[in-house]
């Protein structure tokens, strides 16, 4: 066998980039194909790995070196110099987050400019009023001088006054002079607050090597020259008498791919430059613009530019991290360990490629944590719906917080633990003598309590082939009330099971309901025994008299028998009518439903060892015990 390297890249078939494939097997209608006819799957255009396996693989890991061409990428050491942080003196691995940062969502700009439809000016402005209304205190809102659309925007805030006194908002610009001039015309004539500025003007100039070469053209000192004239022009500007107060921003583009000592050069240019300060601080923002490294090397990177940048009280130290390689929150996170306080992102994650980082995860993971995240998710549901509506595209079921199916199990041991935990939550909550939703939280599966969301618990547990006893158990109770002894979650649950596996799909609580009423409730006017008329005295003390007139396999009889108990009494009538049940297991429980109290029994009868369950419901305790007893008695084996 070849080498995995010496594989001919010609064996590889390659096919035309589409969203959409149509070389899988036609899809069946979900329940509708037994197992019987499942077949195998071919996948011509994958390539199954069989280079030889390492000698130094362990027994348990039999995987093989696949043929993809791995060679073709440098890891990061090997692309960029990082900085040379001894490990004993990281300070980042041992801090906690305590505090929330700035947070500046950047959906209007970098958001936007990664839509298929780019937001028009009323989605724009619906998207603004969403994060005034979070309690966003600095908010990106445009690159005015990239189209009319944006700059007309800004003019749109502008003139209608739409900025809170508190709300600081950002422009975006390239180092242009004249483009730079066109993102200070937009800003014209917004005031100042009690000598805050309302404004940041924030220019970018990609840094790293392979933007520097391939993209630029420029080397270090020619790249730092342009940097420099565009900051200046910026300055000059921000002195003419007509111009709004502003503040500047410089983000160095590619940062994460940016040498460390031209990247530190170049922000301390610019903070002497703009002779920054503590009461008029410049924000130098660090993206990782494409992520090519694990969180802990842009951690790193962020702590040595914290320790080393010059006037560091007058510098905020932001981050913009992006997501291609699927950890922008933990590169987030880290940054924070590290001495960011600033960071930008989207809501949801939106942005080019992968997207930014996802402000609504980062901000509850904070939560999660006991920390206030300075921003509102009360109501995460509208949040979503709008940013839905603002960009067009719809945010994954899954999405953490605020995807349709995040707090939802269908699985029966999750669905069982959070039954559990959901019932020991309030039990805790009254010992406590506080409100539920003020109570300390700590549920299995659910890292905060979706009602701090605005989410109701009736969506928290669902049910399929994959759901247990205890979720479906939930579901009768948290919808109609019932209380089921634990033998019968396990014998509902089993019918509950094979319907959804038959049919293939969710079952919704109204279908339980209807299953349960058919099986357990129901068989008490359908079956062999119905009782017509009956009564039950009280004869003498502990002995209790029954008389009912009843049908037998459709046979009209009378009969009367004695015992310790009403049901006791019952059973020894059925006996001395030929049918033969004993009761094994009863408990009952009061309802209240439309203003009525309502009483359900539950009756677990036997008879030459096999066992069933019947239930009755009726304002009586007596008759609906009564009634769950003839209908277990029916739906036993004839």
């Amino acid at each position: 066998m070849l080498p995995v390297d010496q594989y001919d890249r010609a064996e590889r078939p390659t096919t035309p980039m589409s969203v959409h494939s149509s070389r899988l097997p036609a899809a069946t209608v979900p329940g509708t194909a037994p197992a019987s006819l499942a077949t195998a799957v071919s996948f011509p255009t994958l390539i199954r790995p069989r280079g030889t396996r390492p000698t130094h693989a362990p027994a348990w890991n039999p995987q093989r070196p696949s043929s993809m061409p791995h060679q073709r990428y440098e890891p990061i050491h090997e692309r960029v110099d990082l900085p040379g942080i001894d490990p004993s003196a990281r300070s980042w691995p041992t801090r906690r987050v305590d505090t929330a940062p700035l947070w500046v969502p950047v959906d209007l700009r970098d958001g936007n400019q990664a839509l298929r439809e780019p937001m028009d000016t009323p989605r724009k402005r619906t998207m603004f009023d969403l994060f005034v209304a979070m309690g966003f205190k600095e908010i990106e809102i445009g690159y005015p001088s990239a189209s009319q659309t944006d700059f007309d925007f800004v003019r749109h805030l502008v003139e209608d006054d739409a900025i809170p006194p508190d709300v600081t908002v950002v422009v975006f610009t390239p180092a242009r002079r004249d483009l730079i001039e066109r993102t200070f015309e937009s800003i014209a004539g917004i005031p100042s607050n009690d000598g805050m500025p309302r404004v940041v003007v924030h220019l970018y100039v990609a840094t790293a090597p392979v933007w520097r070469q391939v993209v630029l053209g420029r080397d270090r000192a020619d790249l730092l020259a342009l940097a420099r004239d565009a900051g200046g022009h910026m300055a000059r500007l921000a002195e003419a008498p007509h111009c709004p107060d502003v503040r500047f921003q410089f983000s160095p583009e590619v940062f994460n791919a940016t040498e460390p000592d031209f990247a530190l050069e170049i922000c301390n240019a610019f903070t002497e430059l703009w002779d920054a300060c503590p009461q008029r601080p410049v924000i130098h923002n660090l993206p990782a613009t494409v992520e090519i490294s694990t969180p802990n090397i842009y951690a790193d990177q962020i702590e040595y530019m914290h320790r080393n940048l010059d006037r560091r009280d007058s510098v905020i130290l932001s981050v913009h991290p992006h997501n291609d390689r699927g950890t922008g929150v933990a590169c987030a996170e880290l940054a924070l360990l590290a001495g960011a306080q600033r960071i930008e992102g989207c809501l949801f994650g939106n942005g080019e490629r992968t997207g930014n980082v996802d402000l609504v995860t980062l901000a509850l993971n904070l939560y999660s944590q006991g920390v206030n995240p300075m921003i509102d998710f009360s109501d995460i549901d509208v949040i979503r719906e709008t940013v839905e509506h603002c960009n067009r595209m719809p945010v994954h079921p899954r999405h953490p917080y605020g995807g349709e199916l995040a707090y939802t199990a269908f699985s029966g041991t999750h669905q069982d633990a959070i039954s559990k935990g959901l019932a020991h939550h309030a039990a805790r909550a009254t010992e406590l003598a506080a409100p539920a939703g003020r109570a300390p939280w700590a549920v299995p599966y659910l890292p905060i309590d979706p009602a701090d969301v605005g989410r109701t618990y009736e969506a928290l547990i669902r049910v399929n082939s994959q759901s247990g006893k205890g979720g479906i158990a939930h579901l009768l109770n948290l919808h109609h009330g019932l209380q089921l002894p634990r033998s019968l979650q396990v014998d509902f649950a089993r019918v509950a099971q094979q319907a959804a596996d038959r049919d293939g799909r969710e079952l919704m609580p109204k279908e339980l309901w209807e299953m349960f009423q058919t099986r357990y409730l129901a068989p008490v006017h359908d079956g062999p025994v119905t009782l017509s008329a009956w009564r039950t005295t009280e004869t003498a003390a502990g002995e209790h008299e029954f008389t009912a007139e009843l049908s037998i396999s459709g046979i009209e009889t009378s009969a009367k028998a004695t015992g310790n108990g009403p049901l006791a009494a019952l059973t020894a009538l059925l006996a001395g009518v030929g049918v033969e049940a004993e009761i094994v297991a009863y408990s009952e429980h009061a309802m209240e439903r439309g203003g009525t109290s309502l009483a359900t029994a539950y009756v677990q009868v036997s008879r030459n060892g096999t066992d069933s369950w019947g239930a009755g419901q009726d304002t009586s305790v007596l008759t609906a015990s009564v009634n769950a007893v003839i209908a277990a008695v029916n739906r036993l084996p004839r």
